[in-house]
């Protein structure tokens, strides 16, 4: 088991579960004992004596018992061999050494200096149809995003590992999105100061290949200054890096930055706490107490920030919105009008078959996105419910 000091509370957990929970130092304490072997009677007469109060221990033992803390009699005792040590942790150090910060901030800062320089290079929403075909286009932005996605998880993947955290990816939707996902079971082990890398290693990634991707399109133009075939490829997949960072302001979704931001709230389910606040506070302005649930079931810590969480949830909305109206609407309506112009023009030629295709293909994306919607609601509605902080983060 891990403690984990967090100001006036511990974080007490299980690595090989991933069950942690948020103790107050004097029952971190007690628990310390219990685990060494002491007996109950026992552990009540040494709290007594040291916090000078009596302890409810079958409650206390109740709560070990619901984290899954306790062995219950006739249950085989854990695995006692070491477990096995964590793949790629050296490379996991070695991609955040300082050598590759160098590097990163290098491209980082040529990007920035050629953008000043050649404003052409900026993101703008026309850098998707880099050619007129609307299935290139597709295919291309489609599965050029799959080794980014995955470039991006990696380093969510390698500043896990390089504590010495097992970690796994798996496909989810946020909402209307489908995304990769890293779970990094037992950031909750390390110190807080240690989480913030695991977080923010996705966008340090993003960051690095837009300036790439802008870095080489700079690279590649053609005599007269235009942009090439392959400038017009890193130009549209920068973009869509581009915004999938502008995504990460979304916190309502639980992105990287709403764990950063957590963690330096010092919360472990803020998400949560702050949306339950917020509806307990409109049941009550209704005149509906039946329906507001108790607060109880979150630290006093996440109740108090969550308070003032409103404002970060509209922040979130307000990138939505950002995004819709300067990204998606503009994208989908020049993808509309070519597909219209190719499908009614009463000649079932190449343009004709590549605009309805292409629209097959979102069709399928839709299904897709339906298909993992309702396997995440059901994996919910099988998993056991705790009203302790889970581990598992997913970066996405």
């Amino acid at each position: 088991m891990s403690f984990v000091p967090e100001g006036d509370d511990v974080v007490v957990g299980r690595l090989d579960t991933g069950s942690y929970a948020v103790f107050p130092a004097d029952g971190a304490e007690l628990l310390k004992r219990l685990a060494q072997g002491m007996p109950l009677g026992a552990a009540a007469d040494w709290y007594e004596s040291v916090f000078d109060e009596p302890v409810d221990l079958d409650d206390f033992v109740a709560t070990l018992e619901e984290l899954g803390f306790v062995r219950e009699d006739g249950e085989p005792p854990p695995d006692a061999a070491p477990p096995a040590p964590v793949r790629l942790r050296r490379l996991g150090r070695a991609v955040f050494s300082l050598p590759a910060w160098g590097c990163y901030l290098a491209v980082a800062g040529g990007w920035a200096w050629a953008v000043a320089g050649h404003t052409d290079l900026a993101p703008h929403p026309s850098q998707i149809f880099f050619v007129h075909s609307l299935l290139v286009v597709q295919l291309v932005i489609t599965f050029g995003q799959v080794p980014l996605l995955l470039l991006h998880e990696g380093f969510h993947i390698l500043a896990g590992r390089r504590l010495g955290l097992p970690t796994r990816l798996r496909l989810s939707n946020r909402l209307t999105y489908i995304v990769a996902e890293t779970q990094i079971n037992g950031l909750l082990s390390v110190p807080r100061r240690k989480r913030y890398l695991p977080f923010l290693a996705g966008i340090v990634c993003d960051g690095v290949v837009m300036g790439a991707l802008g870095l080489v399109a700079d690279a590649t133009r053609n005599a007269d200054g235009t942009f090439s075939l392959t400038a017009r490829v890193c130009l549209a997949l920068a973009f869509t890096v581009g915004v999938r960072v502008l995504w990460q302001f979304q916190l309502y979704l639980r992105t990287d930055l709403y764990y950063v931001a957590a963690t330096a709230w010092n919360c472990y389910d803020l998400h949560d706490a702050g949306m339950t606040l917020l509806k307990n506070r409109m049941w009550r302005l209704l005149g509906r107490s039946d329906r507001v649930v108790d607060e109880e079931k979150w630290t006093p810590r996440d109740r108090r920030v969550g308070k003032f969480y409103g404002p970060f949830i509209v922040l979130g909305y307000g990138t939505l919105a950002g995004i819709t109206a300067f990204v998606s609407i503009p994208v989908t309506i020049q993808y509309f009008t070519i597909a219209r112009q190719a499908v009614t023009s009463g000649h079932v030629n190449a343009a004709f078959w590549d605009a309805v295709l292409s629209l097959c293909m979102n069709i399928a994306q839709v299904a897709a996105l339906v298909v993992l919607s309702r396997r995440k609601r059901r994996e919910k509605k099988l998993s056991p419910s705790h009203t302790s902080p889970s581990t598992e983060v997913e970066l996405a």
